[in-house]
Formats: structure tokens, C-alpha cells, sequence
């Protein structure tokens, strides 16, 4: 018995406990280290990624930048490699932990049944055979784990080899083209966090959408939280510090924004192109993707001219009794009544074919643009929009009207005609189109002051005036039928191809959803500065009616003053005369003495008496 019991335990330490142990020491531990290894792959990669966000635009070099780019190529790779190695190590797991226990209890049982063999041959053909399957099926699944552990050593060889581009940070756009009819899209981004009145720091979190809403998710963190809802919010590319791939994302209030930083140029415009669609709400759809490309596409053929201009316009053009009055569109009522000639225009007669499209705005201190009057000392004077100064007056301190607004630059081109809302309407088209073309997202933001005099560009950071847009220049504004938020003026200037001429530039802008709001402001501005204008006018008359009646008066009150004179000077000659008559004789005898005298004196003494 006591030799029978030593055979049993012996067995039981060989077939029970020695794959108990082995699968406790040496799997399980090699899942752990794999993990450990994983997670310190990947915050080697963080930080190589950290060091590759923070790399200069301006002041670059290329070794550093050599440098940086390798680190991150290799931390990738090595993190790409480790996470494929302990995922495979994962799924090995699932197929041992089929026989973890099956080969012990096994071991087990045929120690048993050994044991009990050597006391007795009553054990059952049945039981045998049942073990002997068991043991055939722990076979079958090793074989299954051994073909599935060389597919996935083959499946990670050729994704190592797939994936050798993408460990680069930036890569090649001609290989990975950019998806532009993307409603959803997660990753990695940097988020800009205000730590005081001129700091900010950067943190990297995992941002993706859902829906109409923008989430973000720490490491660490079971569930992401909300940032913003982007549901008709505008997305911009923006320069912020002196980092690359920068957006920023305002709400539709453009009470709340947020300025994010992509790892790469591909992420960047993929990011832009997916909130772009977000906003336009096309993800409530049946086919979210497919309306997406449908409207990039109709974007893209829009520059191409259509033969008719009621075509083009079909679904855009307004009815006529819901088109904005002339108030709205026109400052000197020169543009009268829309007849039934004007739908049969041309595209050719509203927009010059191959005119050039201004994306940015030129300041007034490198160019003189046409139509910006400049006077001496103005180019790149601060300008407060409330109309206060410090030393010297504003040139709108005297105006009654001051309006602000937030508005974006889209672009500016020359146009042919200034007579109808229609050529605003076929700016915009053909504006937002080119920039859809030629993927340009970046906007510049500017404060729109509108006054009595006229409307400014100012930087809301340095109150720098950007551009500056006499009023009376200004003959025609609208906005979008469809899209409240872009709205457009056409200034009409001295200057342009042909100096003999005036020429007509509308200029286009995007506002937080006050369109409608900066034209009625411009339509009172133009109101006041009318009336303002008449008024000066009829004080103009009044002064001049008052100035000849004052030179009337002046000519009436000589006439009357050389009457005056000659009344008196005839007063006196009367009185003369009626002196001379009473003292007649007395003049008779003097006149004989003298005579009497004259006889004594001679000839000299006759001429002297003569003369006295």
C-alpha cells in the first residue's frame, strides 16, 4: 500500500501539478511582462510624439528634426510590434485556457486510475474510452493553437511590412490620401488650455465624435466627457504659437472655442473636413458618407460655368417679394427697380472670367489698395472700436453709429456689375467653392466696426486697422438666402485694371449667424449718413441765402449812408446860400474898398486882393 501510494503521488506531481505550475509561471507571466513591455512602449511613443509637436515652424533644424523624426519612427514601430506580439499572446491565452485545467484533472484521473489498477482490474472499457477522447480533443485544440499562432506570426510579418510608412509622423499624402467625406473621426489630438492672461500648455487626449458632439477621453478613463457640441459650428485653421496643424472650433453662439493642434498634415484636413460635414448636419441621414462626397463633389463642379445663369441659380435665387428691399442692397437708390432683363444675365456679365480670388486680407501698411483712402500717419494707427482715444481724436469719434461684430474673411474678387444681390450670391458660390478646391480652411478673423463714415477691418488683438471702407463707396450688401451667416458688400473704387475706370470688388465674410444683423447696421448707417449728408446741404444753403442777404444788407446801408451824405452836404450848400444872401451889402462895400484900395496898390497889389 505504502509503495502504491508513492506511485500515485508521484504521478499526481507530474500530470497534475507540473502544468499547473507551468501555466501559472510561465504563461501568465509572459502576458504580464508583454504588458508591462506595451505599456512602456507606448509612453516612449507619447513622449517621442510630445517631442515631435513641439518642433518650430519658423526656426527649424534639420538635424533635430532628423532626430525627432527617427525617435518617433522607432518608438512607433517598436510599439506596433510589442502591442502585436501581446495581442497574440492574448489570443494564446484563450486556447490554454481550454486545457489549463483539462490536463490536470486528466493527469489526475490517470494516476488515480493507475492507482487503482494496482489493487484492481474492475475499471471499464466506457471510462477508457471517455479519457482517451478527452485526451484526443486536448490534441485537437494544441494542433488548432499552433496553426492559429503561425497565421498570426504571418499576419504580423505583413503588417510590419504594410505598416512601415505609417510609423513616420507626417506621412506621405500621395500613399494616404486625405478622406474628405468623413462624418465621424477619432484620434490623438493636443488641446490648448489657458493657464493665464498670456500662458497656455498643451495636453494630448483622445478625441472623438459622436453624433452632433465632439468628446474627448483621458487615458485612464472609463468614458470620454463632452467638449462642445459642433452642430452648425465653424471650423478654421488658425496660426496659435508657434505650433503646426492648429484649428480652431467655435460654437454656433461663438460663446465657447477651442483650439486643437493635429499630429500630421492628413489628420489635420481630415479633422476640418469632418467637423465641416458635422456641422452641416449631413450624419442624420441614411447615408451619411455618400451625401458628404455628393456635396464635396457638387463643391467642386461649381467652378465650372454653367450656360445659363437662371440654371445656376435655380435653387438659390430668392422669390421676388422675399428679396431684401433697396434699402438693404443699394445706399443711393441707383439701382431702381428690378425689371425682367436682369434674369436673363449672363455669368460672364456679373463676375469677369479668370478673375482672381483674394483669400487673405493685404494690410494698408505693405499695399495700397484700391479705394482705401489713406491720409498721412493712418496706415497702422490703433483704432478703439468704441470710438475712444487717448491723445488724439478718433476719425469716427463724431459719428452717432458704432457696431461691432466678429466676422472671418473668406475672400474678395473684382466683379463686372453692382446693379443686384445676384452678384454677392454668385461671389460667395464661386468663393467657397475654390477654397473647397484648393483646400484652403484658413480664415482671418477680424472686428467689423461699422460706422456713419465707414466700415473697418480691425485686429482684435492689436485694434490695428486692417482695411478701411468708405461708406459712400459701399452700393450693394446681402447676405446668403440659405446660410445666415455669410454675408458680402461690393465696393465700388477708382482703381482697378483700367484706370480710366471704376471698378466693382465684393468682398465676402462669414459671421457668427449675424448677417442679417452687420446689413440692416450698414442699411442705418447709410440711412443716417443721408440724411446727415441733406442736412449739411440744406445748411450749406441756409448759410449761403444768409450770406448774400448779409451783402445785400451791406449795399442797401452804403446807399443809404451816401444819401445821408448828400442830404447833409446839401443841407450845407442851403444854409451857404441863405448866409451869402443876408450879408449881400455888407459884401458890396467891402468889395467898393477895395476896389479904392486896389487903385493904390497897382498891378501886383490888383492880383494879390484878386487872389485873397
Amino acid at each position: 500500500l505504502s509503495s502504491c501510494h508513492a506511485v500515485l503521488s508521484t504521478q499526481l506531481a507530474d500530470a497534475m501539478m507540473f502544468p499547473i505550475t507551468q501555466f501559472k509561471e510561465r504563461d501568465l507571466k509572459e502576458i504580464l511582462t508583454l504588458k508591462e513591455v506595451f505599456q512602456i512602449a507606448s509612453n516612449d511613443h507619447d513622449a517621442a510624439i510630445t517631442r515631435y509637436s513641439r518642433l518650430s515652424k519658423r526656426r527649424e533644424n534639420e538635424k533635430i528634426k532628423a532626430e525627432v523624426t527617427e525617435d518617433v519612427y522607432t518608438s512607433r514601430k517598436k510599439q506596433h510590434q510589442t502591442m502585436m506580439h501581446y495581442f497574440c499572446a492574448l489570443n494564446t491565452l484563450q486556447y490554454k485556457k481550454k486545457i489549463a485545467m483539462l490536463e490536470p484533472l486528466l493527469g489526475y484521473m490517470q494516476a488515480q486510475i493507475s492507482f487503482f489498477k494496482m489493487g484492481s482490474e474492475n475499471l471499464t472499457e466506457q471510462l477508457e474510452e471517455f479519457l482517451t477522447n478527452i485526451g484526443t480533443s486536448v490534441q485537437n485544440v494544441r494542433r488548432e493553437m499552433e496553426c492559429e499562432v503561425e497565421n498570426m506570426q504571418q499576419t504580423i510579418e505583413d503588417l510590419e511590412v504594410a505598416s512601415d510608412p505609417l510609423y513616420l509622423p507626417d506621412p506621405d499624402p500621395t500613399k494616404f490620401p486625405v478622406h474628405r467625406n468623413l462624418t465621424r473621426k477619432a484620434g490623438y489630438l493636443n488641446a490648448r488650455n489657458k493657464t493665464g492672461l498670456v500662458s497656455s500648455s498643451w495636453e494630448r487626449q483622445f478625441y472623438f465624435t459622436q453624433g452632433g458632439n465632439l468628446m474627448s477621453q483621458a487615458r485612464g478613463d472609463v468614458a470620454g466627457g463632452l467638449v462642445m457640441d459642433i452642430d452648425n459650428c465653424s471650423v478654421m485653421a488658425v496660426d496659435c504659437e508657434d505650433r503646426r496643424y492648429c484649428f480652431q472650433i467655435t460654437s454656433f453662439d461663438g460663446k465657447k472655442s477651442s483650439i486643437l493642434q493635429a499630429e500630421s498634415k492628413k489628420d489635420y484636413e481630415e479633422w476640418i473636413c469632418t467637423i465641416n460635414n458635422i456641422s452641416k448636419q449631413i450624419y442624420l441621414s441614411e447615408n451619411p458618407e455618400e451625401i458628404a462626397a455628393r456635396v464635396n463633389q457638387s463643391a467642386l463642379e461649381a467652378v465650372t460655368p454653367s450656360p445659363s445663369f437662371q440654371q445656376r441659380h435655380e435653387s438659390m435665387r430668392p422669390p421676388v417679394q422675399s428679396r431684401p428691399p433697396a434699402a438693404r442692397t443699394s445706399s443711393t437708390g441707383s439701382l431702381g427697380s428690378e425689371s425682367a432683363a436682369l434674369s436673363a444675365l449672363s455669368l460672364d456679365s456679373l463676375v469677369a472670367p479668370d478673375t482672381p480670388i483674394q483669400f487673405d486680407i493685404i494690410s494698408p501698411v505693405s499695399e495700397d489698395l484700391p479705394g482705401q483712402a489713406k491720409s498721412s500717419g493712418q496706415s497702422g494707427r490703433r483704432t478703439n472700436p468704441f470710438g475712444e482715444s487717448g491723445g488724439s481724436k478718433s476719425e469716427t469719434e463724431d459719428s452717432i453709429l458704432h457696431q461691432l461684430f466678429i466676422v472671418r474673411f473668406l475672400g474678395s474678387m473684382e466683379v463686372k456689375s453692382d446693379e443686384s444681390p445676384d452678384v454677392v450670391y454668385e461671389t460667395m458660390r464661386q468663393i467657397l467653392a475654390a477654397r473647397a478646391i484648393h483646400n484652403i480652411f484658413r480664415m482671418t478673423e477680424s472686428h467689423l466696426l461699422v460706422t456713419c463714415d465707414c466700415l473697418k477691418l480691425i485686429d482684435p488683438q492689436t485694434q490695428v486697422t486692417r482695411l478701411r471702407f468708405p461708406l459712400p463707396n459701399v452700393v450693394l450688401y446681402a447676405t446668403h438666402q440659405e446660410n445666415k451667416r455669410l454675408f458680402g458688400f461690393v465696393l465700388r473704387t477708382s482703381g482697378g485694371r483700367a484706370e480710366s475706370r471704376q471698378t466693382s470688388v465684393c468682398y465676402i465674410f462669414e459671421s457668427n449667424n449675424e448677417g442679417e444683423k452687420i446689413c440692416d447696421s450698414v442699411g442705418l448707417a447709410k440711412q443716417i449718413a443721408f440724411h446727415a449728408e441733406l442736412d449739411r446741404k440744406a445748411s450749406e444753403k441756409q448759410k449761403e441765402i444768409d450770406r448774400v442777404k448779409e451783402k445785400q444788407q451791406k449795399e442797401l446801408n452804403k446807399q443809404k449812408q451816401i444819401e445821408k451824405d448828400l442830404e447833409e452836404q446839401s443841407r450845407l450848400i442851403a444854409a451857404s446860400s441863405r448866409s451869402n444872401q443876408s450879408s449881400g451889402e455888407g459884401q458890396f462895400v467891402v468889395l467898393s474898398s477895395s476896389q479904392s484900395e486896389d487903385s493904390d496898390l497897382g498891378e501886383d497889389g490888383k492880383k494879390k486882393r484878386e487872389s485873397e
